[in-house]
């Protein structure tokens, strides 16, 4: 029987027991025998419910490092310490999966890329919208040159009223940005991987402060205390690739908007056209013999009588797809290179709305 992949968690949070520590529970290859906390109750409740029974508790996290039995690490801390903590954890031998966004800006999401090239070991980013059914069918329809060159396409992250007001997301210090960092992030590289281009020439990006102050919100996780609300509440971008392709990225936590929908993509190309009308939800439309069509595929699994498909957990099949690439010795879905790429774009668009000014990327 093969040896179980030994994981250790940093950061016992919202993300990890929301996705990492349920998914990486329903793989029966691996066993969490260590977690880490700055606050060590969290690491104690997160090695009870989810670790073996032999599994240690941290507040350090160089002190797990040390610990040469383990396998791979899981970084779910706050975005300031994603790039420290992941180099840190290549440097010392552990394969790394860190949550997105893959770190605050590109210099360090760029000593992430250079430290796993240089330690061999495998890194990639927690982008599980990838992983939706309906993202894996869009990106098999390009692929097969359905929509043929995509010279268009929408990102969108919209929430009306869902600013998080846990943690320290709405802390600029420690997040490094907003709702663009925040969600924007996944609309961004769900429409890069589907374009399949990671070739940026520049981009113009405005941020809006507008609804910070506003005391009485109707958020749906609470009111904000506005005094700790000092980033972006929307961002927008226009984004212009090497090959003139056209991306324009919308995001928000809360705009007065009633069409809203986050983590979607939209991509226009010569052959055909597609929208992601709603998380699970694809349309796909064109033209088949001088006449426009439109056709939504069946992606719930249902349609034959008494069987169901089940629940569907994107964030489960981001952790098997990630642990069969590190048993088998393969690419994981999400590469290093094509996070820096996200991270590098987001920078730009903050840049730019900084500067009042177009900002142009380097040669990659």
């Amino acid at each position: 029987m093969q040896k179980k992949l030994r994981i250790g968690i940093i950061g016992c949070g919202g993300i990890a027991n929301g996705k990492h520590m349920p998914s990486l529970k329903k793989q029966p290859e691996v066993e969490m025998v260590a977690f880490c906390d700055l606050i060590e109750e969290r690491a104690t409740e997160a090695a009870k419910r989810y670790g073996t029974p032999d599994a240690k508790v941290y507040t350090d996290y160089r002190e797990l490092l040390k610990d040469t039995t383990i396998d791979v690490v899981h970084v779910c801390t706050p975005n300031i310490s994603h790039s420290f903590i992941t180099v840190d954890a290549l440097e010392a031998g552990k394969h790394v999966m860190c949550e997105k966004p893959m770190a605050i800006n590109a210099a360090e999401a760029k000593k992430m890329v250079d430290a796993a090239k240089r330690t061999g070991k495998l890194l990639t980013i927690g982008y599980q919208n990838r992983q939706r059914l309906d993202s894996k069918y869009l990106k098999a329809e390009a692929e097969a040159g359905v929509f043929g060159d995509i010279y268009y396409a929408k990102a969108t992250a919209l929430r009306r009223r869902a600013v998080p007001t846990w943690g320290v997301f709405i802390k600029e210090e420690e997040q490094g940005g907003g709702p663009l960092i925040d969600i924007g992030t996944h609309a961004l590289d769900l429409t890069l991987w589907t374009m399949d281009n990671y070739k940026p020439k520049y981009c113009v990006g405005t941020t809006y402060h507008k609804l910070n102050n506003q005391t009485e919100s109707a958020n749906v996780f609470g009111q904000w205390k506005p005094e700790e609300f000092t980033v972006e509440d929307s961002a927008f971008g226009f984004i212009v690739m090497e090959n003139g392709a056209t991306i324009v990225l919308e995001s928000s936590w809360a705009i007065n908007m009633t069409e809203t929908k986050e983590a979607c993509t939209t991509i226009c190309g010569t052959e055909a056209g597609a929208k992601m009308v709603d998380q699970g939800i694809l349309e796909i439309n064109g033209v088949k013999h001088n006449t426009m069509y439109e056709t939504r595929p069946n992606l719930d699994g249902k349609g034959v009588a008494f069987y169901d498909a089940g629940s569907y957990d994107a964030g489960a099949e981001e952790a098997k797809q990630w642990i069969q690439a590190i048993l088998n010795g393969t690419q994981p879905t999400v590469l290093p290179e094509q996070a820096y790429c996200v991270t590098q774009i987001l920078e730009g668009i903050y840049k730019s709305a900084e500067t009042g000014k177009p900002f142009y990327f380097e040669n990659n």
